[in-house]
């Protein structure tokens, strides 16, 4: 895969792994737009990466999905690349019961539910460009887990 002359969207691309990816692809020569639920931490990255796009973005929302995927389609018709990056993980108790679970928010929602439903939001448009590609960030504890993160780990094994 190139990583010049592409459109590249990265879910959670302010910070972190996601701004790291964004940073690779603008320097190489790529068009990058970035999303993320904060919109101060859009802007720091905006400022530190001139010619970065950004769109603020919960992708836990269904209907921010496809707004989001919409919004793509219209403002960069020569979108090629989806990167989904965005992850949530949380240390969990089990022992502590299902409270545990809800006590936060979902990990299931972002790190599972949502990259499968943008790369099917996604398909149609990118299927007909060149060089198209799905990204999914993954983690090493997607292949050996960790006990007080089950579901992170549960979520980053699907790849």
């Amino acid at each position: 895969m190139r990583i010049s002359g592409n459109t590249v969207l990265v879910t959670g691309g302010a910070t972190g792994i996601g701004y790291a990816i964004a940073e690779a692809f603008l320097s190489s020569g790529s068009e990058v737009v970035i999303c993320g639920r904060r919109e101060a931490c859009l802007e720091e990255a905006r400022a530190r990466l001139p010619g970065l796009h950004a769109r603020r973005c919960d992708i836990t929302g269904a209907g921010e999905r496809v707004a989001l995927v919409d919004w793509m389609v219209r403002q960069f018709p020569d979108w090629n690349l989806l990167v989904n990056n965005a992850g949530i993980q949380r240390d969990i108790d089990l022992t502590k019961g299902v409270a545990e679970l809800e006590a936060g928010p979902s990990e299931i929602a972002v790190n599972l539910e949502a990259p499968v439903v943008l790369a099917a939001l996604a398909i149609p448009h990118l299927a007909g460009k060149p060089n198209a590609a799905i990204i999914n960030v993954s983690s090493g504890l997607g292949f050996v887990p960790a006990a007080k993160m089950p579901v992170y780990s549960a979520t980053k094994a699907r790849t």
